[in-house]
């Protein structure tokens, strides 16, 4: 397969569609994945095409907090770091150029938070997440 840039949603769909099609079978975070999204994945992709388009391509269509559903989640360093190995496995594998290298670098400053977050509020549970 002939790598290509990411350009429109189409490319997004495709990175999306592929990744999580990984997650889903993966050992260590299939079960989580399935077990919190169960039959509603074609709304979760949904709402990762417009996450990674407004990330990506600068089209404004993802309006929400993507912390907050991750905040509770039985989840440490070893699950971003597969979760970061499979999506930058699925950017090598389909793309190449600078969107692709802007997923990875969003990609990895994203999980570094989300486990800083997840981590302070396990530390301090009298605060809620927001």
């Amino acid at each position: 397969m002939t790598k290509k840039e990411i350009l429109n949603l189409e490319d997004i769909k495709l990175l999306v569609d592929t990744f999580y099609s990984k997650i889903r079978e993966d050992q260590l975070l299939g079960h989580i994945f399935n077990g919190v999204i169960q039959d509603r994945w074609p709304v979760h992709l949904e709402k990762m095409y417009r996450f990674w388009q407004t990330v990506l391509l600068e089209d404004h269509t993802y309006f929400g907090s993507p912390f907050l559903p991750h905040a509770k989640l039985p989840i440490g360093v070893e699950h971003f770091e597969q979760w970061l190995h499979l999506f930058y496995q699925t950017i090598d594998e389909l793309f190449t150029g600078d969107k692709a290298n802007e997923a990875k670098l969003r990609s990895g400053k994203m999980a570094k938070m989300f486990l800083s977050k997840i981590e302070y509020y396990r530390n301090n549970p009298s605060v809620t997440p927001m």
